[in-house]
């Protein structure tokens, strides 16, 4: 089995004494310090987003990264994006290294995040067209790749020419999801998709997800805070806090890291206690 995303020993910090203003500019508009509260470090709180990271992930495998707000979680999406730059260590995806390399990576790459973009007063054909061209794509075969992914993903042919701001979260969503299989990436980053949404639009883009696992051999990387999500969608999860990665296994290999009680079995919240001292809190916010 092929490995797609190798993560080695990566480390971020945000608001570093004597870290150039065109660093800290570029950190502050992607909205990258998840531990910074409020966003107000100014370059004098320093802060350590991502402590000394190492993960990899296989070809058509679902990653999980669960964790709170505040874990590191979206930060280490950005770095993995190329949105950022790390301090320490190395990632590379299919080989090619993000810092060194970020052209041929954003060619294999796409990022689903949890407030997607769009021209609300559009339509999903109307905004999938606009991001189409953006990846260099024009003409008839590109609108009709567009009707492909809209109606493998169902939305009805009524969905797909309305605008976007008569849709649910859940379908916007899952227009996000398509828009990033426009550029048929080999590596799919799912930055909290389900965040915010109704039990029913949930529901729909796990679906999604599922199927782009299981019958287009997708390979994700998946952050959340939800566990049940993360115990449902994938096949290994990494558990981090305060930027690090404290556990790393399959979910039953996970649970058998925390002691039963009342011979009921372990929860991911419960392993979580065990090794970090805290409840995994799981709120709806999106991090900054």
């Amino acid at each position: 089995m092929s490995v797609v995303l190798e993560v080695e020993n990566v480390h971020k910090v945000f608001g570093k004494p004597g870290e150039p203003f065109w660093r800290r500019l570029r950190a502050k508009r992607s909205g990258s310090s998840e531990n910074d509260q409020n966003g107000k470090n100014g370059g004098k709180r320093r802060v350590v987003a991502v402590d000394h990271v190492s993960l990899t992930v296989n070809e058509g495998e679902i990653l999980g990264v669960l964790g709170p707000n505040g874990s590191g979680k979206s930060t280490l999406i950005r770095l993995i994006s190329t949105l950022l730059l790390p301090d320490e260590g190395s990632i590379r995806v299919f080989g090619h290294d993000v810092v060194r390399e970020p052209v041929r990576v954003q060619a294999l790459i796409n990022r689903v995040s949890v407030e997607a973009s769009f021209f609300k007063k559009l339509s999903p054909m109307e905004n999938l067209i606009y991001g189409a061209r953006l990846y260099g794509m024009e003409g008839r075969e590109t609108r009709r790749r567009v009707l492909a992914i809209l109606g493998r993903l169902g939305l009805k042919e009524h969905d797909i020419y309305n605008p976007m701001e008569q849709m649910s979260r859940g379908m916007q969503q899952k227009v996000a999801i398509a828009r990033a299989l426009l550029s048929e990436p080999r590596l799919l980053l799912l930055d909290e998709p389900t965040t915010g949404l109704d039990p029913r639009s949930k529901r729909e883009v796990q679906a999604v997800i599922r199927e782009l696992r299981d019958e287009h051999n997708v390979t994700m990387l998946l952050t959340t805070h939800d566990m049940n999500e993360a115990e449902a969608l994938c096949g290994r999860i990494a558990i981090m806090d305060q930027g690090k990665v404290v556990a790393l296994d399959a979910p039953d290999a996970l649970r058998a890291l925390a002691p039963s009680s009342n011979g009921h079995q372990p929860t991911l919240e419960d392993v979580f206690l065990e090794l970090t001292g805290r409840v995994l809190t799981s709120e709806e916010a999106p991090a900054a």
